[in-house]
C-alpha cells in the first residue's frame, strides 16, 4: 500500500542526506509506524481475552526489530533453528518462542528443547514418536484438508506439505498425551496475505470448534488456538486494506461465545509478520542506467538479491520518485542487473522520466524482502537502516560484501580417499 503519509513526511525531506551518508541500495523500517501497528493489534485483539501475538521471524529476521516486537510484549514465531537463536538472542525465552518447523530433525528438537525450551508446535503426527523429550506443554498444527480453502500464495490445504490432516488430529493428541504431555494448544495456518477478514474469523471459529471435539474426545482443553498469520496488506493503490477492526469484534464474540457455552474460553495467539512490518519498510535504489530498445529500461543499483517478490510472484510493488521534478511520464520496466529477465521490480509501469542518479522508493519491503534475498549470480544483499522515533537512522544490518561471499570457500583441505 502506499507508504504512510507519517513516514513518508518524515523520511522523503531526508533522503538525500540518509544516501549520502549511508549510500544506496537500502531497506530502511519505520519505527514509529511499526510500534502503531503494533499496539493497533494488542488493543483489537485484546478484546477476545489473552492474548498474544507471535511475530513472525521470517518476515523480517533482524535483532533490532525483534526487541522492538518484544518491548511491545510480543514473542516469536520461528520455523528454524537461526530463528529460534535470534529470538533467544534478543531475551525470549520459553512459551514466548512458539517452534513451527517442518520436516523437523532431531538435532532441531535437541535445540529446541535447550535454554529453556519453547512452545513445539508440531507439523507431523509421526513426529510425536521422534521428540527426544516430549515436553509439558504441545501444540499441533491443524490440515483441515479440502474443508477449507486456502489462497494463491499458499495454496488450497489438501496440497500443502504443511500439518496434521483431520483424520489424524485427534490420535497426534492422543498420543502426546501417551509420552507425558498435560498441557496443549492448537495452531493453523491457512492462508497468506488474506485482505477478507471473513476468512480468519472462519478460522477462529474452525478452531473453536475443534477445541470442542478434542475435549468432548480425549477430555483436554486447548490453553490457547493459534490462528496462524496470513493477514494481508494491499499492496497495490486500488486495494481495499484490512477491516482489522471488524476481524476483532468478530473473534472477541466467537470468543465469549465460547466462554458461555463451556465455561472456558483459550487464549488467542497469532503470529503475523508480514501485516506487522510489510507497510513500514521500503528499499531506497538509485537509477544508474537507461537503455532503449523494445521498451524502455531502468537500471538501478539493486536487484533481485535485494527483493524477490516481483520475480518470483509476480508481485507489484508500487514506486515512488521523489525528488524528480520532470512531469513527464513515461512507461519503463525498472530492472536490476541479475543475468535472468525476471529481476525487474516494475513491468510496463507509469513513472516521471528518470534520470540516472534519481532516486526511488520501492515501498512495502518490510516483510519479505531483505530475509528472501539471496546471492545467485554473486549478487549481495544490501544494507538495513531503522528510522527511529526521533528521527534517528541507524545502521541494524550492514551490506554484504565480497568476503562475506566467498567465506564458505575458505576451509581445510579435507578428502575422502578413494575406495576398494
Amino acid at each position: 500500500m502506499p507508504i504512510t503519509d507519517s513516514f513518508k513526511a518524515r523520511l522523503y525531506p531526508q533522503l538525500e542526506r540518509i544516501t549520502s551518508y549511508f549510500g544506496t541500495p537500502f531497506h530502511i523500517y519505520d519505527e514509529n509506524g511499526i510500534r502503531s501497528t503494533g499496539e493497533q493489534v494488542k488493543e483489537t485483539f485484546g478484546r477476545a481475552g489473552i492474548f498474544r501475538e507471535y511475530f513472525a521471524v521470517k518476515a523480517l529476521p533482524n535483532p533490532a526489530i525483534l526487541k522492538l516486537m518484544h518491548s511491545m510484549g510480543f514473542g516469536f514465531d520461528c520455523s528454524s533453528i537461526p530463528e529460534l537463536m535470534l529470538a533467544r538472542q534478543i531475551g525470549a525465552t520459553g512459551e514466548e518462542i512458539m517452534f513451527t518447523s517442518n520436516n523437523t530433525s532431531q538435532e532441531d528438537f535437541l535445540i529446541a528443547a535447550n535454554d529453556g525450551g519453547c512452545i513445539l508446535n508440531l507439523d507431523d503426527i509421526s513426529l510425536v514418536a521422534k521428540v527426544p523429550v516430549m515436553p509439558d506443554l504441545i501444540c499441533f498444527r491443524y490440515n483441515p484438508g479440502n474443508r477449507r480453502t486456502g489462497n494463491t500464495i499458499i495454496g488450497r490445504p489438501e496440497e500443502a506439505k504443511y500439518g496434521v490432516s483431520h483424520e489424524q488430529i485427534v490420535d497426534a493428541y492422543r498420543q502426546a498425551q501417551q509420552r507425558g504431555a498435560h498441557r496443549f494448544g492448537l495452531h493453523t495456518m491457512l492462508a497468506s496475505n488474506e485482505l477478507n477478514y471473513s476468512y480468519m474469523v472462519q478460522t477462529a471459529a474452525m478452531l473453536l470448534e475443534m477445541c470442542r471435539q478434542l475435549e468432548l474426545k480425549l477430555n483436554i482443553r486447548m490453553e490457547f488456538i493459534n490462528i496462524g498469520g496470513g493477514l494481508g496488506i494491499p499492496y497495490t493503490p486500488e486495494a481495499r486494506p484490512l477491516d482489522l477492526a471488524a476481524m476483532g469484534r468478530e473473534i472477541s464474540q466467537l470468543m465469549q461465545n465460547f466462554k458461555t457455552n463451556y465455561g472456558y474460553s483459550p487464549a488467542l495467539y497469532m503470529e503475523s509478520g508480514r501485516f506487522m512490518t510489510g507497510p513500514h519498510g521500503v528499499l531506497v535504489t538509485r537509477v544508474i542506467n537507461r537503455k532503449e530498445i523494445y521498451r524502455t529500461y531502468v537500471g538501478v543499483d539493486s536487484c533481485m538479491s535485494a527483493l524477490m517478490r516481483p520475480g518470483m510472484y509476480g508481485a507489484y510493488h508500487h514506486i515512488e520518485a521523489p525528488g524528480v521534478k520532470n512531469q513527464t511520464e513515461e512507461v519503463v520496466d525498472v530492472v536490476g542487473s541479475l543475468c535472468e529477465n525476471n529481476d525487474k521490480f516494475a513491468i510496463q509501469g507509469t513513472l516521471p522520466r528518470l534520470s540516472e542518479g534519481d532516486l526511488l522508493v520501492i515501498q512495502d519491503t518490510g516483510a519479505h524482502g531483505q530475509a528472501m534475498g539471496f546471492n545467485y549470480n554473486g549478487k549481495l544483499r544490501p544494507q538495513e537502516l531503522l528510522m527511529h522515533q526521533d528521527g534517528s537512522v541507524e545502521l541494524i544490518r550492514r551490506a554484504e560484501t565480497v568476503e562475506d561471499y566467498f567465506a564458505t570457500l575458505r576451509f581445510e583441505e579435507n578428502i575422502l580417499a578413494a575406495g576398494k
